[in-house]
């Protein structure tokens, strides 16, 4: 690692994507983040490669493949059954310094949100947590700060130049990483002009998942490295995984999401529960806006928004929320958005297919009944 170089940024080429598996299975997340990968490494003019670590599990490669990758690095060894910080974290990191990928991606979950972190600093690299968005190619970044800012024309066409140690430094071939700053009233985007591999943990449900390449699948190459590891490089021993009872609200794979926000505040149950209702006749799980959260009314898993889960289902209703940026941010792209509130400028309205203006605890009653019925007449 000492003779490691890091800054010779013309030795680094690909785009790779960490690919979580947990017990042989893989993560909703390795399909989005190789989706955007392609794109990302299309823009680079670079291979894409997944980096899956595990025992026994080169039989998922294939599967990676049919989303984007070009290669499938695949580290297996009896140690890497059951994911160790030590382990995961020498085993990535041997590789990094072998290969020299100029990128590595990296879900946000529990694994990841422990994982990228150890390997940034082992590598001594930037790290930018959290992303909700991800660009190269200047054009398509210029036009996302259109859409999703207020600066003005003159800055976003001077974004190509960045002041890096105090001279212009062109930041058109670096991974420009958007992520929410101050509890997600602003977006911050970050570079990282001086070191490799530039990293990024990306939040869950935010990309979007490409269709399935047989094709590719089958093209696909694998690579077997030789994995370097003892029992002595583990400080931690995984003696039982024992999966929690809880129930977590699964949002992102939703296809029907009844949100609720602060207009539920005169009967907060009652409100809660109305949603349940009619997520319940139309197949769907409840999410909330962050005023929710915040107030202690529903649990955090349950949130939508910059700062909870980015959600794109088929249906969302939003009752009684006003619509704040930070939560549009995380439910704009759903196919269709049905929002009720009582206050017809309510910002929520500018991006819903279908507005109801009134009291949600008299419209909700009204649209169970309505969906019940054409159900049954199905």
């Amino acid at each position: 690692m000492s003779e490691f170089k890091n800054t010779v940024l013309e030795d680094f080429k690909n785009v790779w994507v960490f690919c979580e598996q947990r017990q042989g299975v893989l993560m909703p997340t390795d399909f989005e983040l190789i989706s955007e990968g392609r794109k990302l490494a299309d823009e680079l003019g670079v291979k894409l490669c997944g980096l899956l670590l595990g025992d026994k599990v080169e039989g998922l490669a294939k599967e990676l493949a049919g989303y984007g990758a070009d290669e499938i690095i695949v580290c297996e060894h009896p140690l890497l059954k059951d994911y160790t910080t030590d382990a995961y974290a020498k085993v990535i990191c041997d590789c990094v310094v072998e290969m020299k990928p100029e990128a590595l991606l990296v879900g946000a979950t529990n694994i990841g949100r422990d994982l990228a972190p150890r390997c940034a600093a082992r590598l001594h690299t930037g790290l930018c947590a959290d992303c909700t968005h991800l660009d190269v190619e200047m054009t398509t970044y210029k036009q996302f700060l259109r859409e999703n800012s207020t600066l003005p024309e003159a800055r976003i066409e001077g974004a190509g130049t960045a002041m890096v140690l105090g001279k212009p430094h062109d930041v058109s071939r670096d991974l420009k990483m958007t992520r929410p700053a101050f509890g997600g009233h602003l977006m911050a985007s970050i570079i990282c002009p001086r070191f490799r591999p530039c990293m990024a943990t990306v939040r869950p449900g935010v990309m979007k998942k490409a269709p399935f390449d047989q094709a590719r699948a089958d093209a696909a190459v694998i690579t077997k490295p030789q994995v370097k590891l003892e029992a002595s490089d583990i400080k931690t021993q995984v003696v039982e995984t024992v999966k929690e009872a809880r129930k977590l609200v699964d949002l992102t794979g939703a296809e029907v999401i009844v949100s609720v926000g602060r207009g539920i505040s005169k009967d907060v149950e009652g409100g809660i529960k109305l949603a349940q209702q009619l997520a319940d006749v139309l197949g769907g799980v409840v999410g909330s806006s962050r005023a929710c959260v915040d107030a202690g009314w529903i649990t955090a898993d349950h949130q939508v928004g910059q700062t909870g889960k980015t959600v794109r289902p088929r249906i969302y209703i939003a009752l009684g929320i006003s619509g704040a940026i930070q939560h549009k941010a995380g439910m704009s792209d759903s196919e269709c958005i049905i929002a009720v509130n009582k206050n017809e400028s309510a910002p929520i309205f500018e991006i819903a297919d279908y507005g109801i203006v009134g009291d949600l605890f008299k419209v909700t009653p009204m649209l169970i009944e309505e969906f019940k019925a054409a159900i049954a007449n199905k």
